[in-house]
């Protein structure tokens, strides 16, 4: 039945909010789920109607205890606002942030685009956030109880900080946040930030990850952007596992605009941002399965990246994917999104005789073995 409902009065619902400027409605909605949060009635509420996992879901990647595998991606909750609220709502985790060392306002307004005919976004949000301390406040006082899942802390360089300074900047969130996180995302690969997917050197990215590990006992990952080319995913891999991170996020969002059904005139007006979505899907999946060949025995792989039916997370698991994020598809899918995504993995993992998720995991390798 509630599918059903979801299914008829959600896409009515979407037409109304997109009648709203994008961030004003993402602010709206944000600030809705904050409240929701904090009312422990409305999360046993939500709870009952979206968090009901399939103990065949649950599972455990570096260390951490995940009741599901489809986590909220980073974006969304950039300040750890909402952050009581995700696990009622039925994701299996969430990622906070991105949050840089200390606050800042982010890029100059209109900056967050949505693409209908695509089903997807284009942001140039560049990391508005308020700092490192404030999401610490936060984090230090997040409930937890059987409704609480984990909670990641997506890290970014401060916008005015200079490149020779990022391993400080970076350093000053690593220190606040990662006691207070399950896992900590190193974010280099966003495509808002003057210089940041520099960082995606290796020769710039082994000191910061280096010192990221050293500064906290919290699992560590770094996010990468879908549009490095095979050579430098290859070398990004290599190094993840030199330093010993217990994973790669993979991926961001992308700068390209190719195959995109929205015109190219709109397209053009809206200049630069990282589109997120539909579009993003099979470059996302192109990064998983090269990561996972080269490392995914030695390294766990968040896929993150146009997820948005139950077929296309069982595909990912199976390239190799040891959890999953959205953020577009649940702005394009509404509340009954993520539920049928978990319980389309469930389905599956039976389906094909899997007694864990665990044992699901990169199984398409193991067949074409």
């Amino acid at each position: 039945m509630l599918r059903r409902v979801n299914r008829i009065l959600y896409p009515v619902l979407l037409r109304a909010m997109f009648l709203v400027p994008a961030e004003r409605i993402h602010t709206l909605v944000s600030r809705t789920l904050a409240t929701v949060g904090s009312m422990r009635v409305m999360t046993a509420l939500c709870a009952r109607l979206f968090a009901r996992h399939d103990p065949i879901l649950r599972t455990t990647v570096f260390g951490v205890d995940f009741p599901a595998p489809m986590g909220l991606a980073a974006g969304f909750d950039k300040n750890a606002e909402a952050v009581n609220a995700w696990g009622a709502l039925g994701f299996g985790f969430a990622e906070v942030g991105t949050v840089t060392g200390v606050a800042q306002p982010g890029n100059p307004t209109p900056r967050l685009f949505r693409l209908p005919a695509d089903r997807a976004l284009i942001n140039r949000m560049g990391f508005n956030n308020h700092g490192a301390s404030a999401a610490a406040g936060r984090l230090a006082s997040r409930r937890r109880d059987s409704r609480s899942v984990p909670v990641a802390a997506n890290i970014g360089k401060t916008k005015l900080v200079e490149p020779a300074d990022a391993v400080a900047d970076y350093l000053i969130s690593a220190r606040l946040l990662g006691p207070l996180s399950d896992f900590v995302v190193v974010n280099v690969s966003s495509p808002n930030t003057p210089g940041l997917r520099d960082l995606q050197a290796v020769a710039s990215l082994r000191p910061l990850l280096s010192a990221v590990i050293d500064a906290t006992t919290t699992p560590v990952l770094v996010k990468i952007a879908p549009d490095l080319s095979d050579p430098d995913i290859d070398d990004i891999a290599d190094l993840a596992v030199e330093l010993g991170l217990a994973g790669i996020v993979c991926t961001n969002t992308t700068i390209g605009r190719d195959g995109l059904r929205t015109d190219d005139a709109t397209i053009g007006d809206i200049g630069a941002g990282g589109l997120s979505g539909a579009p993003l899907a099979e470059r996302s999946l192109e990064v998983l399965r090269r990561l996972y060949r080269r490392v995914g025995d030695r390294l766990e792989l968040i896929s993150v990246g146009g997820i948005e039916t139950p077929e296309q997370a069982w595909e990912r698991i199976c390239a190799g994917a040891s959890l999953i994020q959205g953020y577009t598809g649940f702005i394009y899918g509404g509340p009954m999104w993520i539920k049928d995504i978990h319980d389309g993995i469930a389905d599956r993992l039976r389906a094909g005789g899997f007694d864990s998720l665990a044992a699901a995991v990169g199984s398409e390798n193991t067949a074409e073995a």
